[in-house]
């Protein structure tokens, strides 16, 4: 008998390597999987050994934007064939767990980030309580639930009493094994390549990146992604003079970006603390650069501390100023980094590993 997966996210599938590698492992499990989301003007093309569906909404960001998210995804999820809802996020729970209710299907909640403690709700209590409040009203009743990293699952787990696995976003080991680099939008000619890659949001200390890029004495920056600050720091680079030592190279598939990623000689993991959400957080990149043979510059907040210094995959950073950041860019470029035992690494921090936990919770899911 045919099993069906549903798998609803509220981005535009293109650049979320955690859900792709979700999808792969419920196929894996014997599930026909269909994976949701929505369609955005700069969405980029997909090719995906599942179904996928992206909806175009009328609203794209703020209140009415969720409102529509959740009532489209929750009148899908309540007319098609479904055994397995898999919600990635508070945002797109509310939906999934009232279709799981009123349709007696399993569910699995992943979440990726300590949500209600994102900077955007943080600098807007009156939103937060919002969230806080769906997130209060649904997890307790929830069996299966996984998320990213030990200091989130902790918290869900003393503030509602649950019991929350850890599934960390880990590259597949098979990525690792990539050897072939590509000619990439004329960045291959650029000897010491600086490389951020991921969402170009408020907290991620990018505009002193960019600063710092003018005291670096032969680098190249390259930001790969998309976000709300896209335009100002654009806008920077040409304040600053360094538009010849920055390329924007936007959205781009998870195969080309780690194309992109093996050309650098450091990648930068540097966050604010802005909030529980940022503190805790263990951001895919710090993997993605592993995998690549990239050593990170990344800020020392408990997660990420505990990778570095724990693998040896990087250096740690005291603050962000501008000044310091430079410094650590100048040091890395000019003695280097040995990276000759990340390949001993791959075997252990791989999705091939983390995917079992969720295997298990899958099946788990399945004896109700």
């Amino acid at each position: 008998m045919t099993k069906r997966a549903i798998v609803c996210v509220s981005n535009d599938l293109s650049t979320d390597q955690r859900v792709h590698k979700t999808c792969l492992t419920l196929q894996k499990c014997g599930y026909t999987v269909t994976e949701i989301g929505r369609l955005l003007p700069n969405s980029i093309d997909l090719e995906r050994p599942y179904s996928t569906l992206r909806k175009k909404l009328i609203f794209n960001c703020g209140p009415l934007f969720y409102a529509e998210l959740n009532i489209r995804f929750f009148f899908y999820l309540l007319f098609k064939k479904v055994d397995l809802i898999f919600a990635n996020d508070l945002d797109t729970l509310l939906a999934c767990y009232l279709a799981s209710k009123l349709r007696n299907n399993r569910l699995i909640y992943d979440s990726h980030e300590y949500f209600t403690e994102t900077p955007e709700l943080v600098s807007r209590p009156n939103i937060q309580k919002v969230w806080k409040s769906i997130e209060y009203l649904i997890l307790p009743h929830l069996t299966n639930i996984i998320t990213v990293n030990e200091s989130i699952a902790k918290i869900y787990s003393s503030n509602y009493d649950i019991d929350v696995k850890v599934v960390r976003n880990i590259p597949l080991y098979k990525q690792a094994q990539t050897k072939k680099s590509l000619e990439l939008n004329n960045v291959s000619q650029y000897k010491n390549i600086i490389i951020y890659q991921g969402a170009l949001n408020k907290g991620r200390c990018l505009e002193n990146v960019l600063i710092a890029m003018t005291m670096v004495a032969d680098g190249h920056l390259i930001i790969i992604g998309d976000g709300d600050l896209t335009i100002d720091l654009k806008k920077l680079s040409y304040e600053l003079n360094i538009t010849d030592r920055v390329s924007f190279i936007g959205k781009i598939d998870g195969t080309t970006l780690h194309q992109y990623t093996r050309l650098a000689k450091i990648g930068i993991c540097l966050l604010e603390n802005n909030g529980l959400n940022y503190y805790y957080s263990l951001p895919n990149r710090i993997f993605d650069y592993l995998y690549a043979g990239v050593p990170v510059l990344a800020s020392s907040f408990p997660e990420i501390k505990n990778i570095v210094e724990q693998f040896k995959t990087g250096v740690l950073i005291k603050n962000n100023s501008p000044e310091l950041i430079a410094q650590h860019i100048n040091q890395l470029l000019n003695d280097g980094f040995d990276t000759s035992h990340f390949q001993s690494i791959y075997t252990t921090l791989s999705w091939e590993n983390e995917e079992k936990v969720l295997m298990e919770i899958i099946q788990k899911s399945e004896q109700k």
